[in-house]
């Protein structure tokens, strides 16, 4: 509807009136800012009006009732040009999308902590069966030592400070190394370690063959050494933490004899 069909349609009059809904009030309005040619005649109704009224107060004659009935309306009202409501189901609207992506934002990112997560259990997950399938096949060698008839089984006693103690030692003379298994020592006491020697008798003539720095993190407790010595016996000793140059009798914990 263009200027001219809103001035001839009357609609103006209602508006000025009160008589419209709110959506034709917007539209009205709109109009009036779109056309001046519009806001002038509703300005000009309103004018009237008010010309009207102030003429009915001094002639009774003519009252401001035949003004109604010209006008078809119940209740003549001026009503104050003024900017529509705020539509507050647009801003609803930008809430409820704002709401939406904080939502898929915090999914996406729980998603990639998910992710991650799987990824770090599936590392840890291969790492475990690397670690089972080495552990297998060294206990599989451990059988095949045991059980190898040409390997020396020697057994080491507890002794004045730890009678309750026990290791045994196989040693396996055509790769010159000795598997010592050590689970019958108590766990050394802070800043002290375990030291093997490997023994001559005659002289006593004593061969360090290393320290167990990882007794205490070795649940097997069984520990691969070299030894190139033509030993005639083996002993354990508690020694400080690096070891020492020679065995501390005082601290010798288990002691045995290669039989002849």
């Amino acid at each position: 509807m263009d200027s001219k069909d809103y001035i001839a349609s009357g609609i103006l009059e209602l508006y000025v009136a009160g008589s419209l809904s709110e959506k034709e009030n917007q539209e009205v309005y709109k109009a009036m800012q779109k056309y001046p040619e519009v806001l002038a005649e509703v300005q000009s109704i309103e004018n009237a009006i008010v010309k009207l009224t102030a003429f009915s107060k001094k002639d009774s004659a003519y009252s401001f009732d035949s003004i109604k009935n010209q006008l078809k309306v119940e209740q003549p009202k001026v009503i104050p040009i003024t900017k529509p409501k705020t539509n507050w189901l647009q801003y609803s609207g930008w809430a409820a999308s704002l709401l939406i992506g904080s939502i898929l934002i915090f999914t996406l990112s729980k998603n990639n902590q998910l992710k991650q997560q799987v990824a770090s259990e599936k590392e840890v997950l291969e790492a475990q069966i690397d670690s089972a399938s080495t552990n297998l096949a060294a206990a599989e060698k451990l059988i095949e030592v045991f059980r190898d008839k040409d390997i020396i089984s020697v057994p080491l006693a507890g002794q004045t400070v730890s009678p309750t103690s026990y290791a045994k030692v196989y040693w396996d003379k055509k790769t010159n190394s000795i598997y010592l298994d050590a689970k019958g020592l108590p766990e050394p006491p802070k800043g002290k370690v375990y030291q093997v020697w490997s023994l001559k008798l005659s002289p006593l003539t004593p061969t360090s063959l290393g320290t167990l720095d990882s007794f205490t993190a070795d649940n097997n407790k069984i520990f691969t050494i070299t030894n190139a010595n033509e030993s005639e016996a083996f002993g354990i000793t508690l020694e400080p933490a690096g070891g020492s140059l020679s065995p501390t009798l005082e601290q010798l914990y288990t002691l045995g004899a290669v039989s002849s």
